[in-house]
Parts: C-alpha cells; sequence; structure tokens
C-alpha cells in the first residue's frame, strides 16, 4: 500500500524551521515512495489562530516548493466527526465523564507528589461523576496495568509503563476536543500510514496508540524526527537568529538551498552536501534518518547557497535577483546585460541579497566611492595611470577579457609596474572600492563606452 502521510501544522505562528523540516521529511518520503502528502490545519486553538498565520505558513511551504495532494483539511470544520467519536468510546465504556474541580485536581497532583508517586488523576469519577450537576470534561480511560509499546522507524521499539499514563481529556466542559484525541481521529479517517513528526511528540505517542486500539483503528508506523538546535546545544529558537522560512527567503536564500539544507538536518547520503530536488526524492527515506539532535547551522546554510546560486542557469539566477536588484532602485533593466553581470559577479556572493548589492555598480554611474581606497589608489600615480590606460583603451578594437589583458601587460611593463598596482587605480575608478571580480572580467562586462567614461570621470575629479 502506498502511504499517506501528513503535515498539521497550527496557524498560532509562522512556518519555522523545524516545522518546514517535518514538513519536507513528509512530503519527501510520499514522494519517494509514491505516496500522498495531506496537508490539515490544526486551528481549534480559537484564541490564536489567525488567518495571517495560515497564510504565512502556506506561502513558506509553496516558496520550498512542498505541494499537497489533499487538503488543506480545518479541524474546526470536523467537530461533528469528533463527537462522534467521543460518544463511541463513551458508549463502549472506554471513557467516562469526570467532573472533578481544579481544586479537587490540584489537590491530588499534590497527595501524589508528596508521596513520590506519578502526580496524576486518580480515577475519582471512573465509576461515577462525584458532581452531576456540574460541567464534565470527558476522560479516556487508560489502562492500569501493563505496557504499551510501538516501533519507532527512527528510533526501533519504545515502551511505556502503563501504570505512568493519565486518564486523558479526550473533551473539553464546553464539547471542545482536545489535541491528542483530534489527531488520532483525523489520522485514522484520513488514511494516513505514517505518522512523522518531532521526538517532542514521543510523550504522545502511547495516549494515541491507546486509543487507536480502542476506537478499533490500525495503528499508523511512526517516525520521530530529531530536534534541530542552536549552534549553543540548546532547542532551536528566535534568539538563534531568523525565526522563519519567509524571514529567509527575505534575507535572499534561494528555496533550493533551504530545502537542501533541511533535508541535511537529521538525514545522511553518505558524504553528499549538495542535492538537487531530484536526487532528495530520490535518494530520501525515513531508515536513514539519524536519532541525535541536529544543530541549526547558519554559516552551513550560507554556504549550501551559494552552492546552489553558482549551480543554476544564469537566467534563472536572475529572476530570483530581480526583486532584491528592484528594492535598490534598479527596475529598469536590460535583461541580456544583467545576465551578464551576475555570470561576471556571482561567485563572490552567498546570497541572493548579497549579490545583489555587489552587482549595483554594473548598472548605475552614481557608484559610492570609498574614501579611503581614493586617497590611496587615485592619487597622483594613480591618476598618471588611468590616463595612460586611456589612450591605449580608445584604440583597442575588440574590447573583451583577453585584449585587455594584452594591453594591461603591455602598460604595466611600460611603467614597470607590478599587476596589483595597476589594476587598483582601475578597480576603483570603475567600482569604487578595491574588491570586485577581476578587472578583465569587469571591464568586458561594463563595455568600452562605461569603462572610458568612468576612467575619464576619475581622472576630471582628481585634477
Amino acid at each position: 500500500m502506498k502511504p499517506r502521510v501528513r503535515f498539521a501544522p497550527s496557524p498560532t505562528g509562522a512556518l519555522h524551521i523545524g516545522g518546514a523540516r517535518t514538513a519536507l521529511f513528509n512530503w519527501l518520503f510520499a514522494r519517494h515512495h509514491g505516496g500522498s502528502f495531506i496537508l490539515r490545519i490544526e486551528d481549534t486553538d480559537r484564541e490564536r489562530s489567525t488567518k495571517e498565520f495560515e497564510e504565512s505558513i502556506l506561502q513558506g511551504m509553496k516558496w520550498l516548493g512542498i505541494n499537497w495532494d489533499e487538503g488543506p483539511f480545518y479541524q474546526t470544520e470536523r467537530m461533528d466527526i469528533y463527537k462522534t467519536h467521543v460518544k463511541k468510546l463513551l458508549d463502549d465504556g472506554r471513557a467516562f465523564l469526570c467532573t472533578c474541580t481544579q481544586a479537587e485536581l490540584d489537590l491530588m497532583r499534590e497527595k501524589a507528589m508528596a508521596s513520590g508517586a506519578n502526580p496524576k488523576y486518580d480515577g475519582s469519577c471512573r465509576t461515577s461523576p462525584k458532581h452531576p450537576d456540574k460541567p464534565a470534561v470527558v476522560r479516556f480511560r487508560a489502562p492500569d496495568s501493563g505496557t504499551t509499546e510501538f516501533h519507532d522507524i527512527c528510533r526501533g521499539t519504545i515502551t511505556f509503563d502503563n501504570s505512568q499514563l493519565d486518564d486523558l481529556i479526550i473533551a473539553r466542559s464546553d464539547g471542545t476536543p482536545t489535541y491528542n484525541f483530534t489527531v488520532v481521529v483525523d489520522d485514522v479517517t484520513m488514511g494516513i500510514t505514517h505518522v512523522i513528526r518531532g521526538d517532542d511528540h514521543i510523550n504522545n505517542t502511547p495516549k494515541q496508540v491507546l486509543l487507536y486500539q480502542a476506537l478499533g483503528y490500525e495503528v499508523p508506523q511512526f517516525a520521530h524526527l530529531p530536534m534541530i538546535h542552536g549552534p549553543d546545544k540548546k532547542k532551536l529558537s528566535k534568539r538563534h537568529g531568523a525565526a522563519s522560512v519567509t524571514e529567509y527567503r527575505d534575507m535572499g536564500f534561494l528555496p533550493e538551498a533551504m530545502v537542501n539544507y533541511l533535508a541535511r538536518l537529521g538525514w545522511a547520503h553518505g558524504d553528499q552536501e549538495i542535492f538537487t530536488l531530484a536526487e532528495l526524492i530520490e535518494k530520501f527515506d525515513l531508515p536513514e534518518v539519524g536519532n541525535s539532535a541536529s544543530v541549526f547551522d547558519a554559516e552551513k546554510l550560507t554556504w549550501v547557497n551559494a552552492q546552489h546560486m553558482m549551480n543554476l542557469p544564469a537566467r534563472k539566477l536572475l529572476d530570483f535577483v530581480m526583486p532584491f536588484l528592484n528594492e535598490l532602485g534598479l527596475a529598469s533593466l536590460d535583461s541580456d546585460y544583467a545576465e551578464k553581470v551576475i555570470t561576471t559577479t556571482r561567485e563572490r556572493a552567498h546570497t541572493l541579497k548579497e549579490l545583489a548589492a555587489i552587482s549595483t555598480y554594473f548598472f548605475t554611474d552614481k557608484i559610492e566611492m570609498d574614501e579611503s581606497a581614493v586617497a590611496k589608489w587615485l592619487d597622483a600615480g594613480g591618476i598618471s595611470i588611468l590616463t595612460a590606460l586611456e589612450q591605449k583603451l580608445s584604440g583597442l578594437i575588440s574590447f573583451d577579457a583577453q585584449s585587455l589583458s594584452q594591453i594591461f601587460k603591455s602598460l604595466a611593463e611600460e611603467k614597470n609596474l607590478k599587476m596589483v598596482n595597476l589594476a587598483q587605480p582601475v578597480r576603483v575608478a570603475l567600482t569604487g572600492n578595491t574588491a570586485s571580480p577581476g578587472i578583465y572580467e569587469v571591464m568586458e562586462t561594463l563595455g568600452r563606452e562605461k569603462t572610458l567614461s568612468r576612467i575619464k570621470r576619475a581622472i576630471s575629479s582628481r585634477s
């Protein structure tokens, strides 16, 4: 049977790295095995759930390329289904009404802790409600003895002592179902075969296994993914940097790079680091997922992004970088020229935003001049070099890197200069700074007209 998996975010926040990794592993597993990926929105927390957060989650998934086959389904639209399953457990004697007050619950927990016992519900209402006139919650009757175990694809067999389990509340006094119950009902009614989620849910799993069994449903297979930590080995949070996937998009990361990096958080295929999406779908499977926490490394993500930027066709890379060029006020660009520029500068950038920033001097003559660079390289000696170079360039027939190289070598010999002492004044005149791609590439990309214009301007500004 082909697998059916799901991603079930709560719209109480944006799509964060951990959630994105969970969605990706579900999606890759489904695509690898030819199965289905279902999207479910767990929106029963009506106070904190918003449409804005939901839209942010969907945007993040779409940006990453994680498309869903069914859904999105909303828990708030499935209340009748949950009520039917609550009634079944009540009718079968597997659940009961509990009217214990909060004060009574607090007292029983205090007594249990004082005696060194597990601070759980003591079963006061199992036979009959203590206060028939008070609002009642519905509790699931947990077994008093024995064990509950399940096989985890990533971790092997995990066993829990039933004596440690509580009589779980499955419906509140107002009739709304609770998380552990809705998850089980949703998964079985949607035909989910594999539950792939973070290992912070491991303690929920025995409760859910018992619910599956009590309802007479087959228990799905589980795979609990290792947590993601920050460099300080603590759970990843906002203090470690960008909080959401869309923030990384806005910082100039490629979706292919983010998918590649997320896939490697807990999963490996030999020593390979850079994967295309097709390679990930082909190679990914759950048994290769480890069980130790992964460390989110922003520098490694940046390196992966740079590799993907280098591997993209220039025209596609230009499509990605264009919004960042537009942010810099460079909206009306000749696409062929812009593609040539991106090809020249891409090796020096790690993000799309950085690529746009270091490329601006190609698109505007209003370049920012670094004063220290000007003072060092555009002194009288530098201007003399520019003047001599201008004369040689004016008669150059072919304005390409090879021809420019010959001009520079000739001028260096004539003036008995090291190449750096010749190239740096030119670089400052053309780019405003001392760092750029190879000077011949810069000049060829700018073209004869812009190159000569900037050299003349530099000469006149220091005269």
